[in-house]
């Protein structure tokens, strides 16, 4: 079908997402569970998900915070984790041109790894993508209610949760998740194995400093082979 004739509904948004919300359950309990056994005042861990909606972002400024680390090295090791967000954003401006500021506020806030790779799967291009909004902010608001709730249950029931149901595994998982639909071509692969790879090497460099290295021979990778290909 041609983009131009794309539509999307809110049942749709929620119905996209929702094998990917599986994971982020658990992914949202141990987040939880990792802040009420850490030495930082719940109130800031909690309140974190309302105000960084960031899983891997949230984790990392807890176990900074946990180890001593002062709240500005926190910060910055959060932005840094969350530094693809901007590739993100930078897409997503080709939708939102035009639109009034509050909804492009609202599409910010809500951006997670989820939304976005639902929603641009969606609608390849913004070329008459009906119900774009519609879709994004059912698949956004979805993912973002789940996240408050499994991180609230998680921060509850602390050490309720015995260590042997390894709810760590979902970490993983949900990213695999993303990756399985973001490969579409052969340059995707090329960058999600390099990217994969170069964060893998660059692992041991700090304040995540690894996944940026990766990121950024993925996209190298992806761009070069795409352009062999032309």
């Amino acid at each position: 079908m041609d983009t131009s004739d794309i539509e999307a509904s809110w049942f749709q948004g929620v119905r996209a997402v929702s094998p990917i919300l599986l994971g982020v359950i658990p992914f949202g309990l141990v987040f939880g569970v990792t802040a009420a056994n850490a030495d930082v005042p719940v109130l800031a861990a909690w309140a974190s998900s309302f105000i960084v909606f960031a899983g891997a972002s949230q984790i990392a400024l807890v176990e900074v915070m946990d180890g001593g680390g002062t709240p500005v090295v926190a910060v910055m090791t959060a932005i840094i984790i969350n530094a693809r967000m901007l590739m993100y954003s930078a897409d997503l401006g080709r939708y939102t041109a035009g639109q009034r500021l509050s909804r492009r506020i609202g599409v910010a806030y809500l951006l997670t790894d989820q939304a976005y790779l639902v929603t641009t799967h969606r609608f390849p291009t913004p070329t008459r993508a009906n119900g774009y909004f519609r879709f994004y902010l059912a698949a956004a608001i979805s993912l973002w209610i789940t996240w408050q709730i499994s991180t609230t249950t998680g921060l509850l029931l602390g050490t309720a949760i015995p260590s042997s149901w390894s709810l760590e595994f979902a970490i993983p998982l949900t990213f695999m998740a993303l990756l399985v639909q973001a490969v579409k071509d052969k340059p995707g692969l090329l960058a999600a194995v390099v990217g994969g790879g170069g964060a893998a090497a660059a692992i041991t460099l700090p304040f995540h400093l690894g996944l940026l290295v990766g990121t950024a021979a993925g996209i190298a990778a992806g761009m070069l082979f795409e352009k062999r290909l032309r």
